[in-house]
């Protein structure tokens, strides 16, 4: 009998080991039910997110036999809405309430999804279909991104923010490591525009999730005489004259450019190039997940030991060295191992550049202007993301695949040096605060998610940094 109870022992201290590590802190963000109802509509979205990553760049390249070029046009009109929306909707988000916006959003995205499919099988899906459901859902990315980042405002604590981003990305990197093992499979059986269905039924249920929650949001009423336009370049002065805020418009912008040219051929160079199959290609995927998990994981901790704005410039190298590992690797014995390696890279690097950025630009900013801001700040880093995808078409078209990856590795790590020898983001060893802000004007007040109240954010979507809270 002593025997048996001592052969049990070590079990039940491993068991008990185990269950310690999973156990919440008292404190986590994980405890509070409005931010964990948040995370799990992020988590559901993200999923249906890695569907669409892969499925909308297969269907144009197997499918409709897209080239460079016609897959940067795509690309471009995903990231049009951005350029052409962002300030005027930064305006509109400050005189509305943002959890209906981010309702209405998501449900929009799965609808503009879910047409598709039925094109496909209809028979009618063509290269300018995918580039009006590109338009479409950029600009559902514009307004409901922004309010989506602006709820995150509502349920957390500022001094917790880059907590709160961090655990947000790791939710979006759980779906990245499950995410394209699941795409891949699903479009080997049903093929790549009938795969983008199950992404519909998933940001749905993400969309029914955001409407339990509630939030306490302040809407500051209009001034007599104020104008939409005074408004709108109320945000642009606000941006402008913080040289942290025209910094990290700098050096992200600056990255957009090289990390959309990348964007453009990688499936291309996957496919094409290294000759690996639509499931290959999602089961490389899973390499990016893994990238982002540890990331996630390690962000917060790394952000906290050599602060945000050292971690947001590590994270501009690391992308960088991906592309350019996979540029200079030979295709000949590497393959799918190389093009894994870059993107795990991408997704160590675009994690600890965005929770850190989007920490950082809501921290110096005071409540009344988050709507202005944020969509400014979006609008200043995706203006170069449209010539960006461009320049990758035309080099993969016109010079090689390769050689839009070696543009885009070059570039990314000449904008880690710049940022870090010029500029403030270098000193910002921990979050700021605002100079001022503003005393709310109205009483605090629940507001209930309801269809019905009011715009989307997928949880940190695509163009500023995939729809995964990176954004």
């Amino acid at each position: 009998m002593q025997t048996r109870q001592a052969r049990r022992l070590p079990w039940l201290g491993l068991w008990q080991r185990c269950s310690s590590l999973l156990r919440l802190p008292p404190n986590d963000l994980l405890r509070d039910l409005v931010y964990r109802r948040l995370f799990a509509s992020i988590l559901i979205s993200s999923l249906g997110g890695q569907i669409t990553m892969l499925a909308l760049p297969l269907t144009a390249a197997l499918l409709l036999n897209a080239s460079p070029t016609q897959m940067g046009l795509l690309t471009a009109m995903e990231i049009a809405p951005f350029v052409l929306f962002s300030l005027p909707a930064g305006v509109w988000l400050d005189r509305v309430r943002k959890l209906p916006v981010y309702i209405i959003g998501e449900t929009l995205l799965a609808l503009t999804v879910a047409t598709v499919p039925i094109a496909a099988w209809m028979g009618w899906l063509t290269m300018t279909w995918l580039y009006v459901v590109g338009f479409v859902l950029g600009t559902v990315y514009t307004t409901a991104g922004s309010a989506s980042q602006i709820v995150l405002t509502q349920v957390v604590e500022r001094d917790r923010l880059v907590e709160a981003h961090a655990k947000n990305a790791l939710a979006s990197s759980g779906a990245e490591v499950v995410g394209p093992g699941v795409a891949g499979v699903l479009i080997k059986l049903m093929g790549a525009p009938m795969a983008l269905a199950v992404d519909a039924a998933l940001v749905l249920v993400s969309a029914l999730i955001l409407r339990g929650i509630q939030v306490k949001e302040v809407l500051k009423p209009r001034e007599a005489g104020t104008r939409f336009w005074d408004e709108l370049k109320g945000g642009l002065r606000f941006v402008r004259q913080h040289s942290l805020l025209v910094a990290l418009a700098g050096a992200v912008g600056g990255w957009q450019v090289f990390n959309n040219a990348a964007q453009v051929v990688q499936i291309l160079y996957a496919t094409r190039s290294l000759g690996l199959s639509a499931q290959a290609v999602g089961m490389s995927y899973v390499a990016l997940g893994a990238g982002t998990v540890l990331a996630s994981v390690m962000g917060h901790r790394i952000s906290a030991r050599i602060g945000p704005g050292p971690s947001l410039v590590l994270g501009l190298a690391t992308s960088g060295l991906g592309w350019l590992s996979l540029a200079l690797l030979p295709t000949a014995w590497v393959g799918a191992p190389a093009f894994a390696f870059m993107l795990f890279m991408f997704g160590v690097g675009a994690v600890l550049i965005f929770i850190n950025f989007l920490s950082l630009r809501q921290a110096v900013t005071p409540t009344a202007m988050l709507g202005r801001m944020t969509s400014t700040m979006r609008w200043l880093i995706l203006v170069p993301a449209g010539p960006g995808a461009l320049i990758g078409g035309w080099l993969g078209e016109h010079v090689s695949l390769r050689s839009s990856l070696l543009f885009a590795g070059v570039g990314a790590l000449l904008v880690s040096l710049l940022a870090w020898r010029f500029g403030p983001i270098r000193g910002v060893l921990t979050l700021p605060t605002p100079e001022q802000d503003e005393e709310p004007v109205l009483g605090a007040e629940a507001m209930p998610g309801a269809l019905g109240e009011a715009e989307i954010g997928g949880n940190p979507l695509p163009a500023e940094g995939a729809r995964d809270g990176k954004t």
